[in-house]
């Protein structure tokens, strides 16, 4: 048997030589292993981009679970985009005295209830995730398994105490999105494949934000919107629509869901057999050292629904099952049995000079808190606030009823002082509040395919964060004056016409260019702000718990302030504020640069560069 050419110095085409010479250890081998960094550039996949070397979509590695990935972000994200649509009518339908002051309240909590759920347990998800026992894999499976209840639950609630029971626990039981975040950072370890691959998430982002509205504003109350199809006297005119007539949107996301769970069960590998299928050259120790910064070790363990999901591919494709294990052998594996032909005394000398060197290279949680790690994580909370209460308050701006002219007015918290003193909002139905929403998804896929690569390739990641940025507050700043803008119809009808919706599509605009070029951009330098390899895991669970905080937050402070400006007359009250939020997001982005993912050696590390 040869011997294994990573551990002897000769190589395999010399094994007749080998044969008749005792094998020599190789002293290279035996030195200590650099440390991994979270973006790794040395080790090269079994994959290539095109002939000039640039990256594309096909020379992403590892593709097909890239795009699981993808389906899971996207279903995951359309049962928040969907409910935008019509949850102020909704709400209106549980009391019918609540005023806009109130819904807008009520809105706001209702949707924290998500993400402040998400805060309490994504630490237990994070673990769960890290453990043998687990895995990433199961924490997707559960939590989109768990989402789809959630909805079903959703969709039958009468009161606001059960709506917000149900957000509640769809919140609590999914930590998906920063799963997702992790494996994809796991699957693209090369910097050249980071803006590529973490441009999926916005991506999923945009298809849901396109998709969602549509299906909410047209699905929800659908004997009025659809009366053809689900009228007393049509094919689906089921009696329960009448009775719990916001209900098909939300089981129309529990099958997405649904789906999406089976395609995660059958068909995602765990992060280390990923990582070993793209890297099989990589020693054994090296992928212990890498496993230290992942997930718990788990390869050749046997995975029911990969083999379950081979069996269904090899029943429809009528080819020949793989044997079900969520690893097969790879040529690092076959080493640690070929060295079975070396003396024990050069086993235990081997171990002896490999692995404990790495397990005790932890950087402490007191030196974690680099100043970009600061400033990194204080933008996050800012960007995740604005960004929470606008989806709030752009959705309750075009569904609040409309200012009405003097002649009629019933309260002086109506009265205008042109231009900061002005109310109402557009009052548009729930089929147009889903057509409006939806031009956020149209935009920003139009802009992620055709504008954001070259300029993103051209100011690279920090810069296009930092000066994308300001476009936020432009946004949240003229969105409230849509409302005083001439309108084809007079109120109380839904606002319409040119002037109308070219005031929506430029607020639109500016929102969607800003966040298209900087949450791809927020991803990437948080997974590089990570001082030390060893801390990366905790620096992507406090960006988790940063963000599912004040996406928490914002709604429901959003939500209050522009109840507050409602009733004093001012509908750019919360507007308003929301765009100095997001000012001093462009304030202290100007203290962060992008990371190396290594910026802290610690004792003998250096030494391992040589």
């Amino acid at each position: 048997m040869p011997l294994s050419p990573g551990l002897i110095g000769e190589s395999s085409s010399t094994s007749s030589s080998a044969m008749l010479n005792p094998p020599t250890l190789d002293t290279e081998s035996l030195r200590p292993l650099k440390m991994l960094s979270p973006i790794d550039e040395k080790p090269k996949a079994n994959f290539k981009g095109n002939a000039t070397g640039q990256v594309t979509w096909m020379s992403l590695p590892r593709k097909d679970q890239l795009f699981i990935l993808f389906i899971g972000r996207l279903v995951d994200f359309l049962q928040v985009a969907s409910l935008q649509a019509y949850v102020f009518y909704q709400l209106k339908s549980f009391d019918d005295s609540l005023s806009s002051t109130q819904v807008a309240r009520q809105a706001g909590l209702l949707q924290g209830c998500f993400t402040g759920a998400q805060v309490l347990t994504a630490i237990l998800w994070g673990k769960a995730a890290d453990a043998s026992w687990c895995g990433r894999k199961w924490v997707l499976v559960i939590g989109l398994g768990g989402t789809a209840i959630s909805c079903l639950g959703y969709g039958f609630a009468t009161t606001f105490f059960w709506a917000a029971f149900w957000r509640s626990f769809g919140g609590a039981i999914n930590g998906t999105v920063g799963i997702i975040r992790t494996m994809i950072a796991e699957i693209t370890k090369e910097k050249k494949y980071q803006s590529r691959a973490f441009l999926l998430l916005p991506m999923s982002f945009n298809v849901a934000g396109i998709l969602g509205p549509v299906m909410g504003g047209l699905l929800a109350e659908p004997q009025m919107t659809l009366p053809r199809i689900f009228g007393e006297n049509a094919p689906l005119g089921f009696k329960w629509l009448q009775a719990y007539p916001f209900a098909l949107p939300s089981l129309i996301n529990a099958l997405l869901l649904s789906i999406s769970t089976l395609i995660t069960f059958f068909f995602l590998e765990e992060a280390s057999a990923i990582e070993s299928h793209l890297y099989p050259s990589r020693q054994p120790s090296e992928h212990r050292v890498a496993d230290l910064f992942t997930s718990k070790e788990r390869k050749g363990k046997f995975d029911i629904g990969l083999h379950l999901g081979s069996r269904l591919k090899a029943f429809v494709t009528r080819s020949r099952p793989h044997d079900g294990y969520s690893q097969i052998a790879y040529d690092w594996q076959d080493t640690s049995v070929q060295m079975s032909t070396i003396e024990p005394d050069h086993q235990k000398e081997l171990s002896e000079k490999t692995v404990p060197v790495q397990e005790n290279r932890v950087l402490p949680f007191t030196r974690l808190w680099t100043r970009n790690v600061v400033f990194t994580l204080l933008t996050g909370a800012f960007y995740d606030f604005h960004l929470g209460a606008f989806t709030n308050i752009w959705s309750l701006f075009l569904s609040t009823p409309r200012y009405l002219s003097s002649e009629v007015q019933t309260s002086p918290s109506e009265k205008r002082s042109l231009p900061l003193l002005f109310t109402g909002g557009l009052g548009m139905p729930a089929s147009t509040v889903g057509l409006a929403t939806s031009i956020l998804g149209v935009l920003g896929m139009v802009l992620q395919i055709f504008l954001y690569p070259p300029v993103q390739a051209r100011l690279g990641t920090i810069r296009s964060f930092q000066w994308l940025l300001p476009l936020f507050p432009v946004a949240y700043f003229i969105a409230p004056y849509i409302a005083i803008l001439p309108s084809g119809t007079q109120a109380p009808e839904p606002a319409s016409g040119f002037l109308i919706w070219s005031g929506i599509i430029i607020v639109l605009l500016f929102q969607v260019t800003a966040r298209t070029f900087t949450l791809p951009a927020s991803i990437i330098l948080l997974n590089n702000c990570s001082p030390h390899p060893s801390v990366l895991g905790t620096i992507h669970g406090l960006g988790q718990s940063v963000s599912a905080g004040f996406r928490t937050v914002g709604p429901v402070v959003g939500g209050w302030w522009y109840g507050f400006g409602l009733d004093i007359g001012m509908v750019a009250w919360g507007w308003w504020l929301t765009a100095a939020m997001s000012a001093v997001a462009c304030l202290t982005a100007l203290g962060m640069h992008e990371g190396s993912g290594h910026e802290i050696f610690l004792e003998g590390e250096r030494d391992d560069d040589d």
